[in-house]
């Protein structure tokens, strides 16, 4: 059957009429020849032959690879990722976490950004490929480009060293160095964001330089599709809070001052969940900026003692420090103390205002300013869930007072916190921590373990599973010093515990009898039990400090439920940590 010209062709009603008609009486040869034919006069009379339609070209591929702790190298390699994309880059973003070593075979541009954690570690949740990449039998890289960014904090001697490791491994396994290795102390921002635009324009090809006319395409693919938007706040633009409430929850003849305090945050974009960490933009101590002042032999002037107080770090003893100073003054005794040899033991508990009044110069304000690196945030887990507490932030905060060298000693935010009062204002912003959060299943049990301020996500999580309704089983180990001083949001827990809301809870008071009991013997105590919670699928929370308490928790949980089943919790997103 014959073909018929549709109704839509570009003929009047009366033309494909007669067309059809007179088509239904021609031969497959009279058709052909008649097709031919009409080729043929359209080519004498000149009329351009339609384009072919060219190929899609194929996306330059790059790969993004971050090992991050508390989500600093992690923010800056979704920004990399996106800034690739908008140059027409296929780019994707990995945690440390879900690839390997083998996984970078075959890669033609990789950008790694590093965070080194506490004393030259890698952050935990890159420990495993770390450890690979550094094995003799890690794979050869020939042929992958790279480029790595290291994040980390000058008052630690092993400065930025896992960026560093990663930069040098890398090129020994045969990878090609495109640009060079950055190291960012905690300032990092506006310099991360310069190294990836100038490390993105040597890493692309011809096709997709700034100059060259590329279609724009928003990639969705990777890792992250629910990445959340730029937050409103952050620590440049905060958000003005004021405090509603400050209450100190140790009782009368404790050593220790922990303040509960509620700010109102009942602001357009001001959001958080449960583990997350807010900001907190410090002030330091007018005392203290005044005998620095005094110190550094530089006059009197209102204008610089305000700068110091809202804008620079006064107090933290850093080794890049020590050789600025050294070299402003010319001083060879304090070139020494710079010396790997002797930096560390020098610097133990000493801070800036120990150099300049052992080491007395004349310095200029200018000078004295250039010396001090900028006033860094401090982070605190949010205490307070969203849905119970709208419009509010809640924060645990223990000031931090010690002596040492003589000297009385404060950290800069608690302190500065602790001295607050209603009506005070604080600048706040949100930090998100997508490695601890509740689980998306809530009939899961949780275990959560704390000690001190360590309490105080844990506070938000009970808060999160009333207001959802969540059915999981809740367990709550806690350590403080004395029952009587020391028990953080006791009646709170007590109510918790007779809605049903909690679970069980495991307290720990190390100071109420001769022998010192801890968290991790609480742990070891359960182990059976605990067993029994893991089994049905519970999932492991761990917040406080690091070198104590976590360290200590961690051995106990390895002991009560074995090493290589602790790595497959890990593994699985089912041991958690949020530790300082």
């Amino acid at each position: 059957m014959t073909a018929t010209l549709p109704k839509t062709a570009p003929f009047s009603a009366e033309e494909i009429d007669t067309l059809n008609r007179l088509v239904a009486r021609t031969s497959p040869l009279q058709r052909s020849w008649l097709s031919g034919f009409l080729a043929g006069l359209d080519a004498a009379n000149d009329v351009p032959a339609p384009l072919p339609v060219p190929l899609p070209r194929v996306a330059e591929k790059l790969v993004v690879v971050y090992g991050s702790e508390t989500g600093n190298a992690e923010g800056i390699a979704l920004k990399a990722r996106k800034a690739a994309q908008k140059l027409g880059f296929d780019a994707k973003a990995f945690d440390m976490a879900d690839v390997t070593p083998e996984s970078l075979t075959g890669i033609k541009n990789l950008v790694v950004i590093a965070s080194t954690w506490g004393e030259g570690d890698p952050p935990q949740r890159a420990a495993a490929f770390y450890k690979s990449l550094m094995a003799e039998n890690a794979p050869r890289l020939p042929g992958v480009r790279f480029a790595v960014l290291a994040l980390g904090d000058m008052a630690y001697a092993n400065f930025c060293a896992t960026g560093r490791a990663i930069d040098e491994r890398l090129a020994a396994l045969g990878a090609i160095r495109v640009a060079e290795r950055m190291d960012l102390d905690l300032d990092y921002a506006k310099q991360a964001a310069a190294w990836t635009d100038a490390t993105l324009a040597v890493l692309a090809p011809e096709e997709l330089q700034p100059s060259a006319k590329v279609v724009r395409v928003d990639f969705k693919a990777g890792t992250h599709a629910d990445e959340p938007n730029e937050p409103a706040f952050d620590a440049e633009s905060p958000l003005a809070a004021e405090i509603a409430e400050i209450v100190n929850l140790n009782g009368t003849g404790s050593s220790t001052e922990t303040y509960h305090l509620e700010l109102s945050t009942d602001a357009v974009g001001w959001s958080y969940q449960p583990g997350d960490a807010i900001g907190v933009v410090p002030a330091n101590d007018p005392a203290l900026v005044a005998e620095l002042i005094d110190a550094a032999g530089v006059g009197s002037d209102p204008a610089v003692a305000r700068g110091l107080i809202a804008e620079r770090d006064i107090t933290t003893l850093t080794r890049p420090l020590v050789e600025a100073y050294a070299k402003l003054t010319g001083r060879s005794d304090v070139a020494a103390l710079a010396a790997p040899d002797r930096y560390a033991a020098y610097a133990a508990d000493r801070q800036i205002i120990d150099l300049f009044a052992e080491h007395r110069e004349r310095l200029t304000a200018e000078q004295l300013t250039g010396l001090l690196r900028p006033l860094p945030s401090r982070l605190y887990s949010v205490a307070s869930s969203l849905a119970v507490h709208p419009g509010e932030t809640h924060l645990l905060v223990s000031a931090v007072r010690w002596r040492s060298h003589d000297r009385a000693r404060n950290g800069v935010a608690s302190t500065w916190l602790a001295g607050r009062k209603r009506g005070d204002v604080v600048n706040l912003f949100v930090k998100p921590n997508r490695h601890f959060r509740l689980p998306k299943d809530a009939s899961r049990p949780i275990v959560m373990i704390g000690a001190g301020t360590g309490i105080a996500p844990f506070r938000a999580f009970v808060e999160e599973r009333i207001a959802t309704g969540a059915r999981g089983k809740s367990w709550l180990f806690f350590g403080g010093r004395n029952y009587t001083t020391d028990f953080l949001y006791q009646l709170e827990w007590q109510d918790h515990l007779a809605s049903g809301a909690l679970s069980r809870i495991d307290v720990a008071f190390s100071r109420d009898q001769p022998e010192k009991i801890y968290v991790q013997h609480r742990i070891a105590d359960r182990a059976i039990e605990l067993k029994r919670w893991i089994a049905d699928g519970g999932v492991i929370f761990v917040c406080g400090d690091e070198k104590g308490m976590a360290r200590d928790v961690e051995k106990a949980l390895a002991a009560a439920l074995g090493g290589n089943e602790l790595d497959e919790l890990r593994k699985a997103g089912r041991y958690l940590r949020d530790v300082y």
